[in-house]
């Protein structure tokens, strides 16, 4: 399995060390617009009908039905009620900018209980706000789970996670979130992958369309003042300058995942001239039950069973090679496939070549 790997690493690094971006990334893909963000909104409801498989009666569960059959004149003492069939829940959703009222949004709902399932389930109509306490949305309808429990006991099947549910359009939108994107006729442009060299080659791309507009402000943000001709139509300028097509700048980073034994590299990567061992020892031990018997006419003795231990020792021949200073990603994998590592060998090396300060790049490790 990891030759395997080994092996789609190395065509995957030679890939993108020979690829030459012919266009770069255009802006909307590695910026978003200041204030145009999405906010989060949060709900307490019930969802009923679980036949049997709510929560356990827990106090709050049986407070909030009680509470939901006030709303509609029944009252009921919160001891005399029963919430097998019935579920607290919390309602998770995002709101995008610019919706407006009667638009849905998708909601994911968490059991909040001991509820086995939510299954078969209705959610109640739920309240949604927002961190400032006001109410956004607000959610109900069948819920749909990606799971199920089935069985009891020691005999019972679960797959996923049968007390997770979502309802498609679940919820609609009853109050609008204002937004500001042009501030003083200015908008700002925020980098998902901050970094200075790519911040500054933004504000080159777009003064190159529209002069003197863009100041890269720190690694994460660029000013652009909407020029003249443009303050009445902010939205259309928006577009223009997110079709501009800019070449990010990619740091020199190799991310290693230790328990699935996956490598990405960057092509930046670089490698000092060092010195590089690679070697494995295996020893074996097996045991072999082995039957003693006393010869055909003896009068004494009786048949007997031992175990003999059988123990080998396996070196593989470790090579000691030179590594010269490699100035592409190609060179690297050429120069650790040729000496046989595996994925997993590839880490231990890049974390010692990291210690001994040759290898120029960050390393992290998942």
């Amino acid at each position: 399995m990891y030759r395997i790997t080994s092996v789609l690493l190395f065509f995957c690094l030679l890939d993108f060390s020979t690829y030459t971006f012919a266009t770069g990334s255009r802006v909307k893909d590695l910026t978003m617009v200041a204030g145009a963000r999405e906010n989060q909104l949060v709900g307490y409801g019930i969802v009923t009908g679980l036949a049997g498989d709510g929560d356990k009666n827990p106090i709050y569960t049986i407070q909030s039905v009680a509470n939901m059959l006030q709303r509609f004149g029944v009252n009921v003492p919160a001891a005399a009620l029963s919430s097998k069939n019935v579920a607290a829940v919390m309602i998770t959703a995002e709101i995008p900018a610019f919706v407006k009222n009667g638009t849905r949004l998708d909601v994911t709902i968490s059991a909040l209980g001991d509820a086995k399932t939510l299954q078969g389930g209705v959610l109640l109509q739920t309240p949604l706000m927002g961190a400032d306490g006001k109410v956004y949305a607000v959610a109900q309808g069948t819920v749909a789970v990606g799971g199920f429990i089935g069985g009891n006991g020691g005999g019972s099947v679960q797959k996923n996670h049968p007390t997770v549910a979502q309802i498609s359009g679940g919820a609609l939108v009853e109050r609008e979130i204002p937004t500001e994107i042009v501030r003083n006729n200015f908008i700002e442009l925020l980098l998902r992958e901050p970094d200075f060299t790519s911040a500054a080659r933004l504000a080159t791309a777009v003064n190159t369309l529209f002069t003197n507009s863009a100041e890269a402000v720190d690694s994460t943000s660029v000013r652009v003042r909407v020029p003249e001709g443009h303050e009445k139509s902010p939205v259309q300028f928006i577009s223009l300058v997110e079709a501009i097509e800019v070449q990010p700048d990619v740091p020199a980073r190799i991310i290693v995942n230790e328990r699935t034994g996956t490598i990405v590299a960057t092509t930046r990567i670089r490698i000092a001239p060092c010195a590089v061992s690679h070697g494995e020892l295996t020893i074996s031990i097996a045991n072999t039950d082995e039957v003693s018997q006393p010869g055909a006419f003896s009068q004494t003795g009786s048949t007997a069973v031992t175990t003999r231990t059988d123990t080998t020792l396996k070196e593989s021949k470790a090579r000691f090679v030179v590594m010269p200073e490699m100035p592409t990603i190609e060179n690297v994998a050429k120069g650790l496939n040729a000496i046989g590592v595996t994925p997993r060998d590839m880490m231990a090396i890049f974390q010692a070549m990291k210690q001994a300060g040759a290898l120029q790049a960050e390393l992290i490790m998942r």
